[in-house]
């Protein structure tokens, strides 16, 4: 018997020997150690020993130098001493080469033949730091159906062998490279069985609470429509890659057509939703350490296997423009980007395909969704693919980044912030109340107002309704985003012609309800008048109505760019007429810079020496558009790092350098720090990394930049925790919790100064309330209460004795009505909320806070 009797039956032929093999690798070797070098990637076809030798034998000899190959490569993982030696380790590579790129090739195999190379894949498991599946299972199967499209009794056995031994593979890492394998041995015993002309069926088969849901679904098709899904899942099992292929989509769009386009997006949605609306799974596990139990949870969404088919789903949406389609993926979109604990994303790749789809969409809806989305996906690399996108959709239409989001805001049918829709003889009014809110108030057909909706409304136009209820939740996610990006235009201090502006923003019927809250400067060339719309007219600081060239040029006014006493006038005009700005404008915090930021030229610390909580401080700073990678213990506690903005306009880029707080305990299970301790901010050049003098950088970058920070540490600082201290906290850093609770007011914080300032007489609580230094003072009927106006924090009098309250979101708030000069400082409302709390501190009945209140 010959050398590879162990693997098949059939004696190798005399003139196939070991020696000869062994020298085609040592060949092999030293032609690719001439042109490489390196051994990772190695492709045999490209060997030319390979193409003058190897590829001239018969296919038995071909045969045996495949069970050769396998035995050795074998023989070298079961000795880990050889992976030291990078010659050894070499060969090894050139073996595996050899055995993928040989199974590319037709060589007629016997059944018998087939079986033993299977036997012999299954008998030469890899080294436990390989997978089992690395040997070229996919093209031995594709090999077999090439050969044997109508598999006799030998081959269908094997290939039943094959599937059990597929299935019995228990690891969830490889669980779509496993999947694809059945699928393709399905595929041939399927086909044996029943020919070509009957359709395989093809279901979900990935372990997760989708798959009974979808297939179940499915199920009730009828069999005509089954028989396309069967086809179009086939198709999304093969969906690999970032973006689809021109191929994969011309079949399936043909699939759609025949399945019938209502039908596949009835289906669509509703599966869609139901991934939108699923919650991840939780898994508790333990393991032992030094004699102890410790827990932790694993926590899952969608199968790879599922992911993969519901991603060429999402692809083959590139094919509809329908705003339903359009909005249903923007939400995929959004729900697959929420992070799962200790994974990151839910569904990256369903998410990046959602992306692909917004871009590809005809019109501009799907590019306001991705303008949307920019704002809310917190992650860099999916921040930067959208962006990629909207740049190539700006370029197409021959426009700036800036031009292509105006244009493609979503007004749905408004007009100056409000619609009618008709029910019959009943109508629904919706109004634009404030940033991410609508109401919705019912009319009967006397006219007269109804505070419930129409019973005839829900009967009869129950799908017209849900259609009206969506449509109000994608007007208060608009308002949201298009606000924030408002914001955002601070920084780079945009010029928009006149006819964009009365286009894309005052006749727009969305954006106008932002434009009008909003004040503009409008620079004609001769000059420059700051303008509020206010009572149908544009009306200056003094209250004087304005007439606007049309050949202005518009931009936002900011206060770092304006005299002291024109902000002054501007904050005193919106508190007099009541106007609520749907961001901070007027009483924008300003940054300039400080004689100490002079002397130490190219750096402040104006922020540092701060600790924040590291997650709180992340989500901030990518919502302010930031870059900011957390840390963790993995870094050994030597680990500097910096949040960066870019600042294309202007050609910077700013960074806050941080690091991280080691202290014990002060790690989440993932190995994440809690805290982090703030530095330096800098400045550099965008395209060089050059550091530059603060007194370089234009003021109203500095000013919007510092602002950012500030906001950081006024969010994220354990400083404004107000059961920080008492739950434990970190106790070397107690003092610094009592310094910023109680200490200097930053920027932010007295601007909320003066605010309160110009509201507390106008309010029920004016005769109990004063603001006196960092503090509101309130006169309880009990005690005197010092609410700091940047933590929040409380003292009471007489002895400075803390008051914890944590403020209870699941309550109505009791500053609702109250005027406030803009949206968005939930600071200043937690302030507000108790001071009117403690002004009747007789009535509280919370005993968590009458306890400590009665303990002197």
């Amino acid at each position: 018997m010959g050398l590879f009797d162990l693997f098949k039956k059939e004696k190798v032929s005399e003139k196939s020997t070991v020696s000869e093999f062994e020298n085609v690798i040592v060949k092999s070797y030293k032609e690719h150690d001439q042109k490489d070098g390196y051994f990772y990637d190695i492709k045999a076809n490209q060997l030319s020993i390979y193409k003058n030798e190897v590829l001239s034998w018969d296919d038995r000899k071909k045969i045996d130098f495949i069970f050769y190959l396998i035995k050795t490569v074998n023989e070298y993982t079961k000795n880990q001493n050889n992976t030291a030696n990078h010659q050894l380790s070499a060969y090894n590579s050139i073996r595996q080469a050899y055995v993928s790129q040989l199974f590319k090739i037709k060589i007629s195999m016997s059944p018998d033949v087939i079986n033993s190379l299977f036997k012999a894949f299954v008998t030469n498991k890899r080294h436990h730091w390989q997978s089992e599946l690395s040997w070229p299972w996919a093209h031995f199967i594709n090999q077999i159906g090439r050969q044997y499209p109508k598999a006799d009794r030998e081959v269908k056995t094997v290939l039943e062998d094959m599937q059990a031994y597929f299935k019995k593979i228990d690891t969830n890492y490889y669980e779509k490279e496993i999947a694809r394998l059945i699928a393709k041995v399905e595929e041939l015993l399927f086909k044996s069985a029943n020919g070509e002309l009957k359709v395989k069926p093809v279901l979900f088969t990935g372990k997760d609470a989708f798959t009974s849901y979808a297939n179940d679904i499915l199920n009730k098709e009828s069999e005509e429509a089954l028989n396309h899904w069967y086809r179009l899942l086939a198709m999304t099992q093969k969906a690999s890659g970032s973006k689809p292929s021109a191929k994969y989509l011309k079949e399936c769009k043909n699939i759609i057509e025949e399945l019938g386009r209502d039908n596949f997006t009835q289906l669509i949605i509703n599966w869609f939703s139901y991934i939108i609306d699923l919650k991840e799974s939780e898994t508790v596990k333990s393991y032992n350490w030094n004699g102890q139990t410790h827990q932790y949870s694993e926590y899952d969404f969608l199968s790879g296997v599922n992911s993969d088919m519901i991603k060429g789903l999402v692809w083959c949406c590139s094919h509809f423009h329908s705003q339903a389609i359009i909005t249903i993926v923007s939400r995929l979109a959004e729900r697959s980007f929420k992070k799962i604990p200790g994974k990151g994303p839910a569904a990256q790749a369903i998410g990046n395909a959602c992306i692909f789809v917004l871009y590809k969409s005809k019109g501009l809806d799907g590019i306001g969704h991705l303008s949307r989305l920019k704002l809310k996906v917190k992650q860099s690399s999916t921040q930067k693919l959208i962006e990629k996108y909207l740049h190539q959709a700006a370029d197409e239409k021959g426009v700036t980044i800036h031009e292509i989001e105006d244009l493609s805001v979503n007004a749905y049918g408004l007009t100056n912030g409000s619609k009618e829709v008709s029910f019959d003889d009943y109508k629904a009014l919706l109004t634009i109340t404030s940033v991410g809110k609508t109401s919705m108030r019912w009319f009967k057909p006397d006219g007269t107002e109804q505070k419930t909706i129409p019973k005839q409304v829900k009967d009869k136009h129950a799908k017209k309704l849900k259609q009206l209820k969506d449509s109000v939740k994608q007007i208060n996610l608009t308002t949201s985003a298009q606000r924030d990006r408002l914001d955002r235009m601070f920084r780079s201090n945009r010029q928009i012609t006149m006819e964009n502006f009365v286009k894309l923003y005052l006749e727009h019927g969305l954006m106008s309800y932002l434009a009008k809250g909003i004040i503009w400067i409008f620079d004609d060339g001769s000059k420059k008048q700051s303008c509020i719309y206010h009572s149908d007219n544009w009306c200056n600081v003094n209250g004087e109505v304005i007439e606007i060239s049309h050949s202005s040029n518009v931009s936002l006014w900011h206060p770092a760019t304006s005299t002291v006493e024109e902000v002054q006038q501007w904050r005193a005009y919106l508190v007099d007429k009541q106007i609520q700005q749907p961001l901070k404008q007027a009483f924008r915090e300003v940054y300039l810079l400080t004689d100490a930021e002079l002397k130490t030229k190219t750096y402040s610390n104006r922020m540092a020496a701060h600790i924040l909580k590291q997650h709180q401080f992340n989500s901030l700073a990518k919502v302010r558009g930031w870059k900011f990678a957390l840390m963790g213990a993995f870094d050994n506690g030597v680990y500097n790092d910096a949040a960066e903005i870019e600042l294309k306009e202007h050609g910077l880029q700013a960074e806050y350098w941080v690091n991280e707080v080691n202290a014990d305990d002060a790690m989440n299970d993932t190995g994440i720090w809690n805290y982090i301790a703030t530095d330096q901010i800098r400045f550099t050049k965008l395209d060089t990394k050059e550091l530059i003098d603060l007194v370089d950088v234009p003021p109203l970058v500095f000013s919007e930049v510092f602002r950012d920070v500030d906001l950081f540490v006024g969010v994220a600082s354990v400083g404004n925790d107000p059961a920080w201290s008492d739950s434990g906290g970190l106790p070397a850093y107690r003092d610094y919790w009592n310094s910023y609770s109680f200490g200097d007011l930053s920027e932010l914080a007295k601007s909320r100064k003066e605010i309160l300032e110009r509201l507390i007489p106008r309010l029920k609580i004016n005769k109990v309330s004063e603001v006196k230094e960092r503090f509101l003072v309130v006169k309880g009927k009990l005690r005197t209460y010092k609410i700091h106006i940047g933590s929040t924090n409380i003292l009471m009098e007489p002895n400075d004795q803390y008051l914890c309250i944590v403020p209870d979101r699941s309550k109505k708030d009791n500053t609702n009505g109250v005027y406030l000069p803009f949206e968005g400082d939930a600071g200043l409302s937690v302030i507000l909320s108790k001071a009117f709390l403690l002004a009747d501190d007789d009535k509280i009945a919370d005993t968590t806070i009458t306890s400590q209140i009665n303990n002197r």
